[in-house]
């Protein structure tokens, strides 16, 4: 059973799926398992492995779940009474430790056009720890030769890779293309999905404009305000590699809890945004 937690440890590090270890490290009295049973817990409530079942054990996939969107361990102590012994249907009445600590891979960062932002944007979120991944049109921007640090650089059409790649909602994605048609593409094809992260690049005037092209075509408007319009945090940047180190802060940012997403921004390049037609019946 531990070769089947560790499997999976393994594999979702190669993901770059965030999960959860619980570990028993220690017991007293009768407990369903011993000192260094493990049970791994997916975001999604998936587990592989055990700490002995029952109550206890669901209480602890909760606590794990939690862990994953915080970052921060933790240890809990459980009482296995009668009461819950019999609830659980199992012949226990000791006390149990747990260690539950998150499993950190690095993170998946789609970046949708490979120019010059994208450029510097690959080579400063590598060096943090996220695995990048690139999609452009034209292969004189999406090559090896520029972004030799990417798992996978694609060159394609953008609308027709996204709506062939599957982007897992632990994934972070950045649209950065070369021109508002493009851009639009790429919107259309990500609001609607669950990500951990998106964003847009782009001056407040264009995100609304084409935040309002996308509400005409139907698209809800709680999908638009998640995203992260104007990008990266507000740090005064200029030139590609400034502006490269914004969008980076973000993610991180993101990625350790300490920043929100569309009408729940508040600091600096948030954007309030309404659709134009809520304002008809004013």
């Amino acid at each position: 059973m531990q070769e089947d937690v560790f499997a999976a440890v393994t594999a979702a590090l190669e993901r770059g799926e965030p999960a959860a270890l619980v570990t028993i490290v220690r017991t007293q009295g009768s407990t369903p398992q011993r000192v260094g049973a493990k049970l791994l817990v997916f975001a999604d409530g998936q587990t592989v492995g055990t700490i002995g079942g029952g109550c206890y054990e669901n209480d602890a996939c909760g606590k794990a779940r939690d862990i994953i969107r915080s970052g921060r361990p933790r240890l809990v102590r459980y009482e296995l009474s009668d009461d819950l012994a019999a609830e659980s249907g199992l012949i226990c009445g000791g006390q149990m430790e747990v260690f539950i600590e998150p499993i950190e891979p690095a993170p998946p960062l789609y970046i949708i056009g490979a120019g010059h932002v994208a450029y510097h944007l690959a080579r400063v979120a590598h060096e943090v720890g996220f695995r990048v991944h690139v999609t452009d049109d034209r292969e004189k921007f999406a090559n090896r030769d520029r972004f030799p640090q990417a798992v996978e650089v694609a060159v394609e059409s953008i609308p027709a890779w996204l709506h062939r790649a599957e982007l897992p909602p632990y994934a972070y994605a950045v649209i950065v293309t070369r021109g508002h048609r493009h851009d639009l593409d790429a919107l259309a094809a990500l609001a609607a999905r669950d990500l951990k992260y998106l964003g847009l690049i782009g001056s407040r005037a264009k995100v609304a404009r084409l935040f309002d092209a996308l509400a005409a075509e139907s698209m809800p408007a709680e999908c638009l305000r998640r995203v992260h319009a104007p990008i990266g945090l507000d740090i005064g940047a200029v030139t590609p590699q400034e502006i490269a180190v914004s969008i980076v802060a973000e993610l991180i940012a993101v990625k350790y809890g300490k920043a929100v997403s569309g009408d729940d921004r508040t600091g600096p390049g948030s954007m309030k945004w309404t659709p134009r037609h809520a304002h008809e019946h004013e």
